[in-house]
């Protein structure tokens, strides 16, 4: 029996904002579960929306004022405001039918400050607390959406699928963030292959630069690895969060092969391939 609360006209035009916010959470959304489908829903586009506060404004104040908003939204201090937002009314709804704890929302906005700002990732420690607070916590949210009891013994998992997801994000970004004067590369990686911040941005090496993305990539492929263990010991019920995840491997592979040509071609599969791997990973249960 499913517990949806979203009218018609809702659900579709939630769908058409996570569609085109974030179009594989979109594609993998598809293949959940039914009776959950409307709460993950509600909790990708949270994500998405403060995923993009970069993109939408100009200043990193303007950024850091609109993800507070968000914070204090998902702890219960904006109701009234809320009711008026697409997103934020059905969230607050949610985190009130399911008891979601609200500590992690509110990480999770925290984090998003980082990509305000050009401040250069210090090492991989930073990274894997970035995503942990990111797309690790998104995924622990989601298992716990679709079964709280068995979302108990999923951290391990979410931890490293999430830093491994974040990789493969980043991966892609690179001529987005190029182009911004970001570097997701945590800093230990770049001095690792003879780079700074500055001289990676240039571009001018391509092979140390071929080197750091290819050390990136690895970086993400031993997460990977590690989340494949701890996700063979995750309850059937909610391996379905864990979805996202199939396409992680490809991009990983594509980056290594492109290497520098990264910097200005994206790793991303076509939607048709992104798809069909979606499938079969739903089908068979492994990510």
């Amino acid at each position: 029996m499913s517990d949806a609360v979203l009218s018609d006209q809702s659900r579709s035009e939630l769908l058409a904002s996570l569609r085109a916010a974030d179009i594989d959470r979109y594609l993998a959304l598809l293949l959940m579960p039914a009776a959950v489908r409307d709460d993950l829903l509600v909790l990708f586009l949270f994500n998405a929306e403060i995923a993009a506060v970069r993109d939408r404004v100009r200043e990193a104040l303007p950024g850091e004022m609109r993800l507070q908003w968000w914070r204090d939204m998902v702890s219960g201090e904006r109701r009234e405001e809320a009711q008026a937002h697409p997103v934020a009314s059905p969230l607050l709804e949610l985190i009130e039918r399911r008891a979601l704890p609200v500590e992690p929302l509110t990480a999770m906005c925290d984090a998003r400050i980082f990509d305000l700002y050009d401040d250069p990732m210090p090492d991989r420690t930073s990274y894997e607390g970035y995503a942990g607070e990111t797309a690790s916590a998104l995924l622990q949210m989601s298992a716990f959406v679709l079964d709280p009891t068995a979302a108990t013994r999923t951290s391990t998992a979410s931890g490293h699928a999430g830093v491994a997801q974040a990789v493969a994000g980043h991966l892609m970004m690179l001529p987005i963030t190029q182009a911004r004067g970001q570097v997701f590369i945590p800093g230990d990686l770049l001095s690792a292959t003879g780079l700074s911040r500055d001289s990676f941005l240039a571009g001018a090496d391509r092979d140390r630069s071929a080197n750091a993305i290819r050390a990136f990539a690895g970086f993400g492929r031993e997460h990977l690895g590690k989340a494949r263990a701890a996700l063979a010991e995750v309850p059937p019920a909610v391996r379905p969060a864990y979805l996202p995840v199939a396409m992680v491997e490809t991009v990983l592979d594509r980056a290594e092969k492109k290497a520098a040509d990264c910097l200005s071609e994206t790793v991303r599969l076509p939607q048709w391939r992104r798809q069909w791997q979606l499938w079969r990973a739903a089908r068979r249960g492994t990510f």
